[in-house]
Order: C-alpha cells, then sequence, then structure tokens
C-alpha cells in the first residue's frame, strides 16, 4: 500500500497547537515574574531556604523531564503517545497551581519549607507532564520544513503572549485584591482554570491531524518498545547536530532570562524609574518580539532556519549591549534599545524548537525510532535549568558586589554589575549561540533529502520483499 501525501497544514491546527501553549506559558511566566517574593514576602521563607525549593525542583526536574519523555515516546494507547499524557497532568497541574500559590498553616518556617518542598515534586512533574508531550506533538502534526517553523512561530507566539497574559492578569488581581495571600491565591485559581480549558482546546483541535500523519509514519524499528532510558539518551546526546541545538538554546534562553531577571533592578536602582516602567519595557520587549515572529517566518520560508537565528541573534546582541551605554534619563534610548532588542528576542524563542523536528527525522532515519519525548525533554530541561541559572547567577554577583535591598543609592559595584549583566552578558551568551548555530548542518535541501529517504524505508517497511536501501549519505552528519 503505498504512502499518501498529506493535505497542507489547516490553520485552525497551527492556532490550537499554539492555544495549548499558554497551558504551561501562563502559570510559568507567573513563576518567573512573582514566585520568589511570593516565598519569601507572604509565605514567610527566609531566602536560603525559598532560594532551597527552586534548586531542589530544577534537581527533581533533571530527573522527570527524561524520564516523561522517554514514557511517553513508549506509550501506545486509542488516543496516541502525546494525549494521555496531557490529559492525565492537567488534574494534578491544576491543584498543584493552585496549592503552589497558597500559605499552608504550619508553624515556623520549616513546616512551610517541607510543603513546598513535597509540592514541588508534584507539581513540577505534572508542569513536564503536559508541556513536554505537547511541546513534542509538534514533530508528529507536519513533516514539512516550513510548516513545522510555522507550527512553533504559533507556539512562539502563545508563550510570549502567555507572558504578557500572566503580567496584565496579575496587574488586575493586584488592583482589586487587597491581601497579599489571596491575590496570590486568586492567580493561582485563575492560571489553572485557563490551563483546563487550553489543553482541552489543543487535543480536540489536533487530534484528527495527529492520526492523519501517524497512519503515514509505520515504525521502522523492528520491535515495538524502543531500548531502556540510560542507552537512549546517551544515543540522543551522541547526536552532533542535537548537540548545535542545546549550545545555541541554553546561550539564548540564557542571555534572555539574565536579562530579565535584572530588568526591575536596572529600572529602579541605576535609571531611578517607577517599578511601572518595568512592566512596560517587558511589554516593550515582548510586544516586538510577537509582531516580528511573522516577519521571521516569512524570512525562514525564503532561506531556512539556520539563517533567521544568524539574522536575528546579533540585532538582540547589540540592542542588550548597548542598553549597558544608557544613562539615567536617557528614557526613550532605553525603550528604544527594549523594541530593537525584541526583533532579535524572536528568534530565540522560534528557531530552536523548530530546528529539532528535523533532528527527530534524522534521528528516525539513523536508528528507526521516533523519540520525540526524549528529545524535546532536553530542551524543555534547558528552559528551566536556563532559568535557574540566570537567578543564581544575577544573585550571587549582586551579593557579591553589595546591593541592599532596601538602600535607597546602591554601591558604584552594585551599579556597575547591574549594567554588566544587563547587557554585555547576555550579548556574549548570544555569540557563543551563534557559533553553536553555524555549526548546525541540517539545511533545507538535507531535510529534503532526510524526507525522501525515509519516505523510501517506510515504504519498504509496508512492503518487506523490496530490497533495502544501501545509501550511506544519510547517516550522522
Amino acid at each position: 500500500m503505498p504512502l499518501s501525501k498529506l493535505p497542507p497544514l489547516p490553520v485552525s491546527v497551527k492556532v490550537f497547537y499554539g492555544v495549548g501553549e499558554l497551558a504551561a506559558a501562563v502559570p510559568a511566566s507567573l513563576s518567573a515574574f512573582f514566585v520568589l517574593y511570593f516565598f519569601t514576602t507572604v509565605a514567610g521563607l527566609s531566602p536560603a531556604l525559598a532560594g532551597a525549593v527552586l534548586l531542589f525542583g530544577r534537581v527533581w526536574d533533571a530527573i522527570n523531564d527524561p524520564l516523561i519523555g522517554w514514557l511517553s515516546d513508549r506509550t501506545r494507547s486509542p488516543l496516541g503517545r502525546r494525549y494521555p499524557w496531557m490529559l492525565g497532568g492537567v488534574l494534578p497541574l491544576v491543584i498543584s497551581s493552585v496549592l503552589l500559590w497558597t500559605v499552608p498553616p504550619f508553624p515556623g518556617q520549616w513546616g512551610v519549607f517541607g510543603y513546598y518542598i513535597a509540592l514541588s515534586i508534584v507539581a513540577f512533574a505534572a508542569f513536564t507532564a503536559v508541556q513536554l508531550p505537547y511541546t513534542a506533538l509538534a514533530a508528529e502534526l507536519a513533516d514539512d520544513y516550513d510548516e513545522r517553523t510555522d507550527l512553533i512561530g504559533m507556539k512562539s507566539a502563545f508563550s510570549i503572549g502567555g507572558s504578557i497574559v500572566a503580567l496584565l492578569m496579575a496587574q488586575v488581581v493586584f488592583g482589586r485584591v487587597a491581601d497579599p495571600a489571596r491575590q496570590y491565591f486568586v492567580l493561582g485559581v485563575l492560571s489553572a482554570s485557563l490551563a483546563v480549558v487550553m489543553v482541552g482546546l489543543c487535543v480536540a483541535g489536533t487530534y484528527r491531524r495527529y492520526w492523519q500523519v501517524q497512519r503515514g509514519r509505520p515504525r521502522l524499528a523492528a520491535t515495538d518498545q524502543p531500548p531502556a532510558l540510560l542507552p537512549q539518551l546517551r544515543s540522543v546526546f551522541g547526536n552532533s547536530a542535537f548537540r548545535q541545538i542545546l549550545g545555541l538554546y541554553l546561550c539564548g534562553w540564557m542571555s534572555v532570562q539574565v536579562t530579565a531577571a535584572m530588568l526591575p533592578y536596572f529600572v529602579a536602582a541605576w535609571m531611578g524609574l517607577p517599578a511601572t516602567h518595568f512592566a512596560q519595557m517587558a511589554l516593550a520587549v515582548q510586544g516586538t518580539a510577537i509582531a516580528m515572529l511573522w516577519g521571521w517566518d516569512w524570512v525562514a520560508k525564503r532561506t531556512g532556519k539556520r539563517t533567521v537565528f544568524l539574522l536575528g541573534a546579533p540585532l538582540a546582541a547589540i540592542a542588550l549591549g548597548g542598553l549597558a551605554t544608557v544613562q539615567p534619563g536617557q528614557v526613550g534610548w532605553m525603550y528604544t534599545l527594549g523594541i530593537l532588542a525584541g526583533v532579535g528576542v524572536a528568534t530565540l524563542y522560534m528557531v530552536p524548537f523548530a530546528m529539532l523536528p528535523d533532528v527527530i527525522d534524522l534521528d528516525e532515519l539513523n536508528t528507526g525510532l521516533r523519540r520525540e519525548g526524549l528529545y524535546f525533554s532536553a530542551l524543555v530541561f534547558l528552559q528551566k535549568l536556563g532559568l535557574a541559572l540566570a537567578l543564581f547567577i544575577s544573585g550571587q554577583i549582586l551579593s557579591w558586589t553589595g546591593y541592599v535591598a532596601s538602600a535607597e543609592v546602591q554601591p558604584a559595584a552594585a551599579l556597575n554589575a547591574i549594567r554588566l549583566l544587563i547587557g554585555p552578558l547576555p550579548a556574549l551568551l548570544l555569540g557563543v549561540g551563534l557559533w553553536f548555530c553555524y555549526r548546525y548542518p541540517i539545511t533545507r535541501d538535507r531535510h529534503q533529502q532526510i524526507l525522501l529517504a525515509l519516505t523510501v524505508q517506510r515504504q519498504q517497511h509496508l512492503a518487506p520483499e523490496a530490497p533495502a536501501s544501501t545509501d550511506p549519505s544519510f547517516g550522522e552528519p
């Protein structure tokens, strides 16, 4: 039976796929913006214990991210491989999203600390169970090089939009609810309710397309069950194209997160501006990034994914480096650089996740396995690790240079550190990311060759009597 060509990817599927990003983006953004403040100011934890909770979560992520990715790859069900995890994970995600923003009635810091440590185990696992299979779904909704870019572009738009929604939601709640503990509880309930709706819409809107693609992908491996986890991890990290994406993404994501962590300090301590300028500056960057996603998508369709990053990342690096030159009073120049940074930042959201499905195709050609969950788990983990490292590095440097939160005037060393962290360090990280991107080997033409070879293998799988392909040109780059 010949393999039928897939129909074009409908716009509705792209939108419904993108909508699913809000289920994770809004809770994650609320956590990134407010959880440290909530732990220390509302729940009463010391900064050291609050940091320990966040560090524990990242250590646990190092275990549950690859584990859930591997298990979702092995899942066989009437709903497919990813949907059971998304639907099964959403209820514990909802419960833990509410409990995370609830102050427990325990006396003393250690009781509160134990509560949040125990909650972290459930919350981070539930978050991964929803986010990781959802992210891996992009490689299972389209085979086409450009259609995958469209999917990731839509996901990126909703990811950035989720940050904006979280900020606006917090502004409304803070303005209407006076009690701090009640404020964060309401935010938890709202984000949990949104997650249920968004996951349901994503599943309903992509389900039919998912099975269209799966019917054209007979399993090429000799066994239904892939090998054990540790051998698979060694195999995955042995893929040189994948290692370039990992380097590109970690450097790019850390640069964004260091800048985001330093922005409130830069606005208040260096520029001497009210806190409202922090939200406005963040919205200027994020709003520009959303608007530019479609422009970069247009460029990608006419050149390639690597070219988009090689064009966009230098713009972000120049803009971020330029922030170190902004002097107090130069508010217009600060916002101009923020908008220019947003033009380049859009490529950091878009390119690595758009590249990864092409690497997964190459991996299937070499191994006969579809391991979307395992591959995407590495990027999802790096996304979380990048945030944790950015907060840790920023906090340590501020501490070393004598920053005092209650002081009206900061030491010169602390102010110089803020300027270093807001621009030059992220620009340097982006420079390293560009080196990884330049080494990435899968171009548009190369991917077409991989797809052609995969089609031949699938045809041979459906017709075993056909001779096996011995073309060596599609091995590991």
